[in-house]
């Protein structure tokens, strides 16, 4: 779609805060308002749509597209959107430690337990460890407490927690983003921590490298987003 507006800002508007093109409100792609409670998020996007050159390009969106799957996707059935990453529960990254490579296990240990820790402080539970990849069930209390943490949040922070879980593997990681425990950029170095090991160790692969970039600027996208909310 070619770029038909001159000017977009941020306006109020029902329920919060909108987007004005040349006057003319924006919906989602479901028709419905483009409206978030956060002004400051609201002008986020708008810069976006503001910086859109002839031809919209909607990988240059990330804040609009997760405004819309929070409209669009979440809100009308928070439990259902969530689901997928609410899973993650019984298989968090930050369970499965390296079986065979010490020095490995103990970098795991140093950059992930502090993270478990949290967890179970925060909420009351304890995890199960595992070595190596055999899947290991968590005690039930456990996946009960992190998926009802995860569907206490609103459909703005389901939408950015989304990406944030899938990238990164990590239920654990994304409610203590979510929650402001630890900060993103070092959370993303502890979700990556098995593949930066082995870069160290054997060497940069570009292809893997630029991969890893973008899932980066997606992580970073979603926490900006949740930060704004």
């Amino acid at each position: 779609m070619k770029r038909f507006w001159k000017v977009a800002e941020a306006v109020a508007a029902d329920g919060g805060w909108g987007i004005a093109l040349d006057g003319r409100m924006v919906s989602t792609p479901g028709r419905a308002p483009l409206v978030v409670a956060s002004r400051a998020l609201i002008e986020a996007i708008a810069a976006e749509w503001g910086a859109q050159d002839n031809r919209i390009d909607p990988a240059t969106m990330p804040l609009t597209g997760l405004a819309n799957a929070a409209i669009d996707l979440a809100r009308p059935d928070p439990a259902t959107f969530a689901a997928p990453i609410a899973a993650y529960a019984e298989s968090d990254l930050l369970c499965y430690r390296d079986a065979r490579d010490a020095a490995l296990q103990a970098e795991q240990a140093a950059a992930w337990n502090p993270l478990l820790a949290w967890a179970e402080d925060r909420h009351g539970i304890e995890f199960t460890l595992a070595q190596g990849v055999i899947p290991v069930d968590q005690p039930p209390a456990t996946v009960a407490a992190l998926r009802g943490a995860l569907l206490g949040y609103d459909p703005y922070r389901l939408a950015a927690l989304t990406p944030i879980v899938t990238i990164g593997g990590s239920l654990v990681a994304a409610l203590a983003l979510a929650e402001r425990a630890f900060d993103a950029a070092a959370l993303w170095e502890k979700v990556n921590l098995d593949e930066l090991y082995q870069e160290r160790r054997w060497g940069v692969d570009s292809e893997a490298q630029k991969a890893r970039a973008r899932r980066e600027a997606d992580w970073n996208s979603a926490a900006r987003f949740l930060a704004l909310l």
